[in-house]
């Protein structure tokens, strides 16, 4: 894995983290479709980033994050339920740009 891919990786995740902060707010329903579609893809880029990296666990928790806001299937909840989601997945998505790293560097 090269530091290159991890690079566009913490890029993408402090992308992800502004778009979902910014959901909190009153938008068109149509800024929470390309949401799903951002963080997901940001979430399953970031799960094969981890699998070169030999992280296991942070594949299975961006696993799940791509899971819940996938857009082909929705899953549809409420909008203070969303709020909570999205501000704990904002937070895992920062710890995950320190904690997927390749294997042997600090």
């Amino acid at each position: 894995m090269t530091k290159e891919y991890v690079g566009y990786r913490n890029i993408a995740m402090v992308i992800s983290v502004f778009m979902l902060l910014l959901a909190v707010l009153r938008l068109p329903y149509g800024y929470y479709v390309f949401l799903r579609w951002a963080v997901s893809a940001t979430a399953l880029f970031s799960a094969w980033v981890a699998y070169e990296c030999k992280r296991k666990f942070w594949v299975f928790v961006m696993g799940g994050i791509a899971i819940l806001f996938n857009p082909i299937i929705p899953i549809h909840l409420l909008k203070g339920t969303w709020i909570a989601i999205d501000f704990i997945v904002a937070v895992v998505l920062l710890a995950s740009i320190f904690g997927i790293k390749p294997e042997g560097k600090p």
